[in-house]
């Protein structure tokens, strides 16, 4: 049921990676009052079944599955049920993050690196090449990923999420420019600060009120 007035989204289908609260559960509601069929990518299944929860009350149809978009063995296999269940995707919402405890390139571990690069950066990529080819014999689609404000300054505490937020940005443009012929538009969206559980550990650290 198309509760949104501005724009319809009935019979599209979009995938929100983290889309069990913060941003991601925004966008979520929001394509589903316009319409859209709405699949959620989580890796915390109880919030997962809670935004259902909220997405069913609003009448399309969704689902939500437990995915970590780290774990590159399970995407595929997400688009795949995804497809199988609402039909072929012509919207992705690359929103799912991660950071690191804190602390700049002299404190923070290869394996945080590893782990903040592997969620903002390689599975942006990796699921946008899974969904693209399915757009392109649409011969539409929406990508949108989620930047930050790090994307366009540095962070003397939290490298590794600069760094992916910054690729971000130049990531977008290139599918953007690759994809246009195919009527597939690729942007970024750079949000301020917002309080989420993401952003929450941040609030502990000591320069907190010079970075806001």
């Amino acid at each position: 049921m198309k509760t949104h007035t501005l724009f319809d989204l009935t019979g599209r289908v979009a995938i929100v990676t983290g889309g069990n609260g913060g941003i991601g559960r925004g966008i979520a509601i929001g394509l589903a009052e316009a319409g859209a069929a709405v699949a959620i990518l989580g890796r915390n299944d109880e919030k997962n079944q809670r935004v259902l929860g909220e997405l069913r009350t609003i009448g399309t149809p969704a689902m939500a599955l437990n995915v970590d978009v780290a774990d590159r063995n399970g995407l595929e296999p997400a688009i795949q049920r995804v497809e199988s269940e609402l039909g072929s995707v012509s919207i992705l919402i690359n929103n799912a993050g991660t950071v690191s405890p804190g602390g700049g390139v002299l404190q923070e571990s290869s394996e945080d690196w590893d782990r903040v690069i592997e969620t903002q950066l390689n599975a942006v990529f990796l699921l946008s090449k899974l969904v693209a080819g399915s757009m392109v014999k649409q011969n539409r689609g929406k990508i949108i990923n989620i930047g930050s404000l790090y994307s366009f300054f540095g962070s003397g505490f939290i490298p590794s999420y600069s760094a992916a937020k910054g690729a971000i940005i130049q990531l977008t443009k290139s599918m953007a420019i690759e994809l246009a012929p195919h009527n597939i538009q690729v942007n970024a969206i750079a949000p301020g600060w917002i309080e989420t559980d993401l952003t929450a550990p941040l609030r502990t650290l000591p320069l907190n009120d010079e970075i806001l």
